[in-house]
């Protein structure tokens, strides 16, 4: 049973990699983001264990997923569950890049206008990757890839048949 766990900065690729999967494979997909954060403002982290709770009831229900997030604790709760691995360790330039030309993500912003003028915000945010030393950044990302002993891949740039 396919089970992916896709992570990687802001903007590298994940989402629209999870949507292919799901597309070519009859996955069910979750954007980590749409559980990890409070519906406040500013935004505010859910508590691992509630985040867990609705990880574990989108596991329960579907046989086969894609999870994707930059969470590498989230990531953690599920990776014994997991067949493999997908790291989208694209350059920094390619996620800020990838980050403007974004289409409208609807789940996550009321409007394309409230997307837009968060962008500076997360460019700064996917600059600081390899600089950061959380739970985002790029040092618990290659961290979680190198300790996973299943299936695993690193995407490196931007392709348009991620699918196989």
């Amino acid at each position: 049973m396919t089970k992916i766990l896709i992570f990687g900065n802001s903007g590298s690729g994940k989402s629209m990699l999870a949507r292919r999967l799901c597309e070519t494979h009859g996955l069910a997909h979750l954007d980590l983001d749409t559980l990890a954060w409070k519906p406040t403002s500013p935004p505010e982290r859910k508590s691992i264990k509630e985040s867990a709770q609705e990880i574990q009831a989108f596991t329960a229900s579907n046989k086969t997923w894609v999870i994707e997030g930059c969470y590498t604790d989230l990531l953690k709760l599920v990776e014994a569950q997991s067949t493999e691995i997908i790291f989208m360790n694209l350059p920094v330039e390619l996620c800020i890049g990838n980050a403007k030309a974004r289409p409208w993500e609807p789940h996550k912003y009321d409007t394309k206008q409230a997307q837009d003028n968060n962008l500076p915000m997360l460019i700064d945010w996917i600059g600081q990757y390899t600089k950061r030393d959380d739970t985002f950044s790029y040092t618990a990302h290659k961290q979680f890839y190198e300790n996973y002993s299943g299936s695993k891949r690193m995407i490196t740039q931007n392709t348009s048949d991620l699918t196989a």
